[in-house]
């Protein structure tokens, strides 16, 4: 098993270039975005699975938002905090392994679920694990990457959020649609296993279900190789002389140094407006495709995932890598980068959304993905720049706290009130003597009424889709604000020598 790096092994590193050699740094990194991408693709399966299971649930956008957010982030932003509190002092290594093996896990028991109130559960689980990722792993990253190099780093490590929204897709929706009980029960009657088919009802397993084992079960696989391959840095390495320390930071002065930030504060209001706003719309993109233009799940994750998808994990790149290499001439780069992507995305999202033709919307979309995901490795790198190695996981976290308690837990859950409430009020204009449970229980309806059933499904999603775009404006303004402090507040600015 590897062992975990101590100070005195630091002396073989250079500290103006960061803890081990460029090919361990690395791979490292390369290891802490395998598991984001693992962390995010058990995060976005739901999403790209939200249609079927609902309709295999019996449920409504309202549930499939509260599963999505309210469920997921109970624990997940609550939890934050006190693993970050305990990545101070004990290995971060073990603390990411650990949370690995249990949302992967969780993953594949969501699989199992026959009810809102299990999946509900389930996805509670995931939270759980999923909260003892981010925290150590920004902290591991600070000390293996020198200050002018960080802003690319945790870009790279931030590209989990897109790509693993984008293999989320790419699996999640040729599993459910393909990979069916009636193709494994044929599949295993070739091999003459018909009766152990018959016996365990392979025919009735829905392609869902099979989707979150799919992807769940490869984390598992990743923990074990990471245990004798991923070393513990020493805290603090790269930080400036003056700012290493080996006291332990209290919870109260943690709070108090950021709260004397502003442009901590702005960022962390930027990015939670951000967060909600696309986690608000991410959750239902596959299912406004569906609706608005017909797609089929797979057609669908495959526009989302790989299209928009790569075009986001452009945008989550270039901004910290732009800003790295712009810094020295534009001190506030990560301040204003941000908010001028976000803002031209806008007119872009609505234009996407609105557009009936899917081929020519996705120009814009895709022009919109890019660039609304500026904020996101900016954002990492002020979380961590702006405090030393004892507080580095806790000032993380505390971000995180607030932008996923506004984002992830708030946001799916209002887009999906928004469309049910948009859908409610189209139905109540018409003449067809129709309601929300009229269209939901789908029995004895007339052609007229079914099909006004599924266009107010479809149209409530898609305003709902665009008012929220709209957001991303207010977003920008806190990232601008930021601009006003950053240089005082950022504790080694990128082109800091020390």
């Amino acid at each position: 098993m590897a062992s975990l790096a101590t100070p005195g092994e630091a002396v073989a590193s250079d500290i103006n270039e960061g803890y081990g050699s460029r090919g361990y740094r690395a791979y490292v990194l390369g290891s802490l975005l395998l598991v984001y991408i693992f962390n995010f693709i058990d995060r976005a399966i739901l999403a790209v699975l939200n249609d079927p299971i609902k309709i295999s649930l019996g449920l409504e956008d309202w549930h499939m938002g509260m599963i999505g957010g309210t469920a997921f982030a109970l624990f997940y932003v609550t939890l934050g905090i006190p693993i970050a509190r305990i990545s101070e002092t004990r290995s971060r290594k073990w603390i990411i392994l650990t949370a690995l093996t249990l949302w992967s896990l969780m993953t594949v028991f969501c699989g199992f679920a026959t009810s809102f109130l299990m999946l509900f559960l389930l996805r509670v689980g995931v939270g759980i694990g999923e909260a003892g990722c981010t925290p150590p792993a920004q902290s591991m990253i600070a000390d293996y990457f020198k200050p002018s190099s960080r802003a690319t780093a945790v870009s790279i490590y931030a590209l989990g959020v897109p790509l693993g929204a984008m293999f989320a897709g790419v699996a999640g929706g040729p599993i459910n649609d393909y990979v069916t009980g009636e193709n494994v029960y044929n599949l295993m009657a070739s091999m003459g296993l018909e009766e152990l088919a018959v016996s365990l009802n392979v025919i009735a397993l829905e392609g869902w279900r099979i989707a979150f084992a799919a992807v769940g079960l490869p984390g598992l696989l990743l923990g074990f190789v990471l245990i004798f391959t991923l070393k513990e840095p020493p805290r603090g390495y790269t930080d400036p002389v003056s700012a290493q320390s080996k006291e332990t930071a209290k919870l109260s002065e943690v709070l108090r140094i950021l709260k004397s930030k502003p442009a901590y504060i702005h960022v962390v209001l930027g990015a939670a407006i951000a967060s909600f706003v696309g986690y608000g719309i991410g959750h239902f993109v596959t299912a406004f495709l569906r609706r608005v233009h017909g797609l089929s799940l797979t057609e669908a994750a495959i526009y989302y995932s790989l299209v928009m998808g790569l075009f986001a994990a452009i945008g989550v790149f270039s901004s910290g890598w732009i800003s790295d290499r712009i810094s020295k001439r534009h001190p506030n780069a990560l301040s204003w980068l941000p908010a001028l992507g976000m803002s031209i995305s806008v007119p872009l999202y609505v234009i996407g959304f609105l557009v009936p033709e899917l081929f020519i919307a996705l120009i814009p979309l895709c022009a919109a993905a890019l660039l609304h995901y500026f904020y996101l490795g900016p954002m990492y790198a002020v979380f961590g720049g702006v405090v030393d190695s004892r507080m580095r996981a806790t000032s993380v976290a505390v971000a995180l706290f607030v932008v996923n308690l506004v984002g992830l837990a708030l946001g799916p859950p209002a887009s999906g009130i928004l469309s049910t409430t948009l859908k409610g009020l189209m139905l109540s204009t018409s003449d067809l003597g129709l309601s929300l449970e009229v269209c939901t229980a789908a029995v004895n309806l007339t052609e007229a009424q079914a099909a006004m059933c599924e266009r107010t499904d479809a149209k409530g999603l898609q305003y709902a889709i665009v008012i929220f775009a709209c957001l991303y404006l207010w977003a920008s303004v806190h990232y601008l604000l930021a601009g006003r402090t950053l240089q005082r507040d950022m504790l080694s600015m990128p082109n800091n020598k020390d």
